[in-house]
């Protein structure tokens, strides 16, 4: 019975890394359809999430059973409750990489009012940060998420220098207006997502460790 229940633990915890790699795919996709003005990438970024939302329910729905039938104790308990919440962020990271898509298709035919470099370097960043996240969460080492607050605070500096630098291009053009508006849409969706990232580090530290952590701080 045991083993059966640990054999099903440990698939719930390789699907919980495919739906993170999903996850990451879809950010990494979309923000590169969006430099590259691709709309046929973006759409498939839009079709995808239906994957990634049945598999984050099928999860879901795993994990509960197994809590109400197996009953789990101690670490293990904790990993399929942190599941849970891991869960919940990685289809909200997906959830940003539809609505960045989107953009990419609003835009695709304009003239970009400046290249794309920060947007990118941030989507870098974010999947880094999920990348670190998992690797914690797969090897049970929380020492994967050491750089997670450094991280986050280089996204918030990003987007804090993206949102500067297109406050100035609308007073001096109104007419950059419409479309500086959708790249700072962009930005404050990557920022989600690295919240997203961090949120999933202290749940993961919380699954190893049996400790809350705020990696905020």
């Amino acid at each position: 019975m045991r083993k059966s229940f640990h054999q099903e633990l440990e698939k719930l915890e390789d699907d919980v890394a495919k739906l993170a790699t999903i996850a990451e795919e879809a950010v990494a996709g979309a923000v590169k359809s969006l430099k590259q003005k691709d709309v046929n990438m973006a759409q498939k970024i839009i079709d995808g999430d239906d994957v990634l939302d049945d598999l984050a329910l099928d999860i879901e729905n795993r994990c509960f059973s197994m809590l109400a039938l197996q009953q789990p104790m101690a670490s293990d308990l904790r990993t399929i409750g942190s599941a849970l919440k891991i869960v919940t962020d990685l289809e909200r990271i997906g959830d940003h990489a539809v609505d960045i898509a989107k953009v990419t298709k609003r835009l695709y035919d304009k003239t970009y009012i400046k290249p794309l470099i920060d947007i990118p370097r941030m989507a870098q960043i974010t999947q880094e940060m999920l990348r670190s996240s998992l690797q914690a969460f797969v090897k049970k080492e929380v020492n994967f998420l050491d750089e997670l607050k450094e991280q986050d605070d280089e996204v918030d500096h990003l987007y804090s220098q993206i949102f500067r630098e297109l406050l100035t291009f609308m007073m001096a053009d109104p007419s950059t207006i419409n479309q500086a508006m959708e790249f700072l849409m962009v930005a404050s969706h990557l920022e989600r997502v690295a919240d997203h990232a961090t949120n999933i580090g202290e749940w993961v530290y919380y699954a190893v460790t049996g400790e809350r952590k705020d990696l905020n701080i």
